[in-house]
């Protein structure tokens, strides 16, 4: 779930064409002049701010009223997040209990146990304000909602949180700890006060933009999301006949150690990391196409990490052919603890989408590259770029904790097309569920707001499939037909006589 983007359509991320910022509504005395460096002001009241996060869903995962008030909006965006990513891999709660899953999720925020604590009177705390706010929780929330039984970890390194979730769920899958991984992050800004430090320490863009790459980067702009993948070993995936967005090669982790400050960054350790990484994944440097870099849109850290990166892909590679490079925190912000998995997500996808299209499917709003002299070029066309073996890509995430980490990716192999002399030419059905009619009535209208959007860029063919239990076969032909007939109001007349 992002900015502007929604559960449905993040696989049409290179769609945006440019940002406009929400404003938050602030306090009273924290809005500064236009300037850095002002002691308890802030510079900007632009982020990328998700829409109703109030709202959830607590009927399905069986939470009671007084519980739900208490939980973290954090931990409520998690749980749905992680039905909607187990619902795209077609697995279901049961097949989750009898196998080994493991839960990795990237964090580093809890302001609203703080605000909790700061609001709330003593005599009004209770238990569920503990199990609401603990940070240990954010995992073991959605282990004990789907009944999952491996380890159940929350990472804290700043920046690099869920990227850092990712290669720990990896380690664990290849070590054989689990037969599947739930991995991501989320971050949530509930209160302004950080962001007059961010302001103090110049490092936020006054104007709320987010130019990576860009001589004229000023600072990053913050954001709110939670992300998350299903990872599974690779035959397993391949013998079940899963989906498979792409594959995942090898991933390196480290740290910066001593340097100048505890938050500066350190290009030796991001060079080593990089090293590391495609050592692991068995990949020449030169072979990688495109790398998702952590690119903030600060003028030190995006020439530390573009001369880092540029020696490393520089290794074995031709002139005529530079390594694309972006950064997806130009179209939704910096999602601190979720920037990882929100690189990931997007490249994964650009893999996914290029191999069966190989046109559109990048587009930043970086506009400038970031030096002569390097192997790298900052992406303008929505192409990827021609190559002749595997399509190979690169993503980075670096924490001001120090930790770095760097994952190697590849698109998925390929799988038997569909015979086109057998698609059939008519409706196909599309079964649908819910836990109530109201929710059954809404996932309808979502699915036909995103059918119809994504009927403007792909052919019918290539439209996204869910697999789903209907609550009854003559049920769900009543209201698919409903669907097909674009009559939305006889679907409330099918779910009545549904149930």
């Amino acid at each position: 779930m992002y900015p502007w983007i929604g559960p449905l359509t993040y696989s049409h991320l290179y769609c945006l064409i440019g940002i406009v910022f929400a404003t938050w509504a602030i306090g009273r005395g924290l809005r500064g002049p236009q300037r850095m460096g002002k002691p308890g002001k802030i510079v900007t009241t632009r982020g990328g701010f998700l829409d109703d996060i109030d709202l959830f869903d607590r009927a399905f995962f069986g939470i009671s009223p007084r519980e739900a008030a208490s939980m973290d909006p954090q931990q409520r965006l998690l749980l749905e997040v992680v039905a909607e990513a187990l619902d795209d891999a077609g697995i279901t709660r049961a097949g989750l209990s009898e196998r080994t899953t493991a839960v990795y999720i990237g964090m580093s925020s809890a302001d609203y146990g703080d605000l909790q604590l700061q609001m709330l009177d003593s005599s009004s705390l209770d238990v569920y304000t503990l199990s609401g706010s603990a940070r240990s929780i954010l995992a073991g929330r959605i282990s004990h909602a789907f009944d999952l039984r491996g380890a159940s970890i929350a990472v804290d390194t700043a920046c690099s949180s869920s990227l850092v979730a990712v290669h720990e769920a990896c380690e664990k899958i290849w070590n054989g700890g689990c037969d599947l991984a739930l991995a991501g992050g989320v971050n949530m800004i509930l209160t302004p006060a950080p962001w007059a430090v961010l302001s103090l320490a110049r490092i936020i863009s006054p104007d709320g933009r987010a130019r990576v790459f860009d001589a004229r980067a000023n600072g990053f702009v913050c954001g709110e999301g939670a992300g998350i993948v299903v990872l599974k070993p690779l035959f397993k995936a391949q013998a079940d006949g899963d989906p498979i967005y792409a594959v995942i090669l090898g991933s390196a982790i480290n740290n910066d150690g001593h340097n100048s400050s505890v938050m500066a960054p350190n290009g030796q350790a991001q060079e080593a990391v990089l090293r590391a990484a495609y050592r692991h994944a068995g990949v020449s440097p030169g072979e990688v196409q495109y790398v998702e870099a952590h690119g903030t849109g600060t003028s030190v850290g995006d020439p530390i990490e573009a001369r880092d990166l540029g020696a490393v892909i520089a290794e074995g590679r031709s002139p005529e052919h530079p390594c694309l490079i972006g950064s997806v925190k130009t179209n939704i912000g910096h999602l601190e603890a979720a920037a990882g998995i929100s690189g990931l997500i997007k490249t994964a996808l650009c893999l996914s989408i290029a191999r069966s299209r190989r046109a559109y499917i990048l587009r930043f709003r970086t506009l400038r590259s970031p030096g002569d002299a390097l192997p790298l070029v900052v992406q303008r066309s929505y192409a990827w770029p021609p190559v002749k073996g595997r399509m190979l890509a690169g993503v980075s995430s670096f924490g001001i904790s120090g930790t770095n980490v760097h994952t190697v990716l590849s698109a998925a192999p390929a799988v038997v097309a569909e015979d086109p002399g057998q698609e059939s030419s008519g409706a196909r059905v599309l079964p649908l569920s819910a836990h109530t009619p109201a929710a059954l009535i809404e996932t309808v209208a979502r699915y036909r707001q995103f059918l119809e959007a994504a009927a403007e860029i792909f052919p019918r063919r290539h439209l996204l499939h869910r697999r789903c239990a209907p609550q009854s076969f003559p049920a769900s032909r009543r209201l698919c037909g409903a669907y097909a007939s674009g009559n939305v109001r006889s679907i409330e007349g099918v779910v009545r006589s549904a149930t």
